[in-house]
């Protein structure tokens, strides 16, 4: 099976379909797969259910889905950083499931082990906990989330060979690999596509078997938030 493609756009071909949920790796800009996000903003398909992290920032990452419109629903953790997300949210255009961090990343972990459902005591006694089953274990009270999967996830590795082996660099990982194992179909992006065989088995983060397209993309690695003092006079 031949993965890797020329580009996001015949990457994605075929994959994308109205009203689907996407997994979207990547935490602020760090590790977000950008090339293949440009590409589902030009396909033109809309009514998404979009699980990440956050929404990027406005004018880039998952924030060109929101400017177009193309996001109905965000399942998300942090979202403080786009002004484009926070007035579709307040004004009613945006739906939002928002939850715990690590409950997050252990719902798409869960999803993509195949476990419906788990119970953690993070949200206990909160907003997140209403209309959730409670249950206790050694005298502690607990909720029920459950694992998520979607028709396609999207993530971004540093390094990937022809079929689909992926190493993530440092906090780059954050989502990704979760994310690339609780997609029914996951196609990836990265900064380098290596021969065969030269990656260490032992240092491959996600197994080829979860992948089903890869491409080579261009990065810009932008910084988030860029926060700098005057210089000093000598």
């Amino acid at each position: 099976m031949k993965k890797v493609r020329k580009d996001a756009a015949s990457a994605l071909d075929g994959r994308l379909f109205d009203g689907m949920t996407i997994m979207s790796g990547g935490f602020g800009l760090c590790g977000i797969p950008e090339n293949l996000i440009a590409a589902i903003r030009d396909s033109g398909v809309k009514d998404l259910t979009v699980i990440s992290n956050n929404a990027g920032v406005d004018g880039f990452g998952l924030g060109l889905l929101l400017e177009t419109r193309q996001i109905k629903k965000m399942v998300s953790s942090y979202v403080g950083e786009n002004k484009e997300f926070e007035r579709q949210f307040l004004s009613g255009e945006l739906e939002l499931e928002f939850n715990p961090q690590g409950t997050l990343a252990e719902r798409c972990r869960a999803g993509g082990a195949g476990i419906p459902g788990f119970y953690t005591r993070t949200g206990v006694g909160t907003v997140i906990a209403e209309g959730k089953e409670h249950k206790e274990f050694d005298g502690e009270t607990y909720i029920m989330e459950t694992g998520l999967v979607a028709d396609l996830s999207i993530v971004k590795a540093w390094k990937g060979d022809e079929q689909g082996n992926l190493i993530y660099r440092k906090t780059a990982r954050n989502f990704n690999p979760m994310m690339a194992s609780a997609g029914k179909a996951t196609v990836a992006e990265v900064e380098e596509i290596v021969p065969l065989g030269s990656m260490d088995p032992d240092c491959i983060h996600t197994p080829g078997i979860f992948v089903q397209n890869i491409i080579k993309g261009e990065h810009e690695k932008r910084i988030e938030q860029r926060t700098v003092r005057e210089r000093e006079n000598a």
